[in-house]
């Protein structure tokens, strides 16, 4: 009998393979589960629908969020064809994945155009230093909802 983690890592790997050959995005797929049982899956669909944000992990967890009614995914599994990319990385941070398991590492993307190393690069560097030109303006106004936040006592915290 197969085991859980290969069972879910060959659906990741399915909807990778299958959003090539059905032109749909990018190779990448990525599952989510709890307690053993799939709670959500989605290929890459970033072409499809125009947004640079729709990874396969991060379509995943907006697909689970919305099913379990809850932003927190505390005790969820991700399994994902690839490495996650940086931002996906730090969206299953936020959703609070309890384990991410995947197939093709970072430098198996990077050797087909898939490479993120230039976002590791420009965190590393001061603001002034990075290509995407950052200015901070308004601060004082825009502290304004911070200070609400902090007073609100039915606020929901994340």
């Amino acid at each position: 009998m197969e085991d859980f983690e290969e069972k879910f890592m060959r659906e990741a790997i399915l909807l990778a393979e299958e959003n090539v050959t059905k032109k749909i995005g990018g190779p990448f797929g990525a599952v989510i589960v709890k307690d053993g049982v799939l709670i959500a899956k989605s290929g890459n669909l970033v072409t499809q629908s125009n947004d640079p944000t729709a990874h396969a992990e991060v379509a995943a967890i907006r697909l689970a969020c919305k099913k379990l009614n809850t932003f927190d995914l505390s005790g969820c599994i991700v399994y994902t064809s690839c490495e996650p990319c940086p931002m996906c990385l730090s969206a299953l941070y936020w959703a609070r994945v309890a384990k991410i398991y995947y197939g093709n590492s970072k430098y198996d993307a990077a050797a087909i155009g898939f490479d993120d190393q230039f976002i590791y690069d420009e965190l590393e560097l001061p603001q002034e230093k990075r290509k995407l030109k950052v200015h901070q303006i308004m601060r004082n106004e825009a502290l304004n909802a911070f200070k609400l936040w902090e007073k609100d006592v039915n606020k929901i915290e994340y």
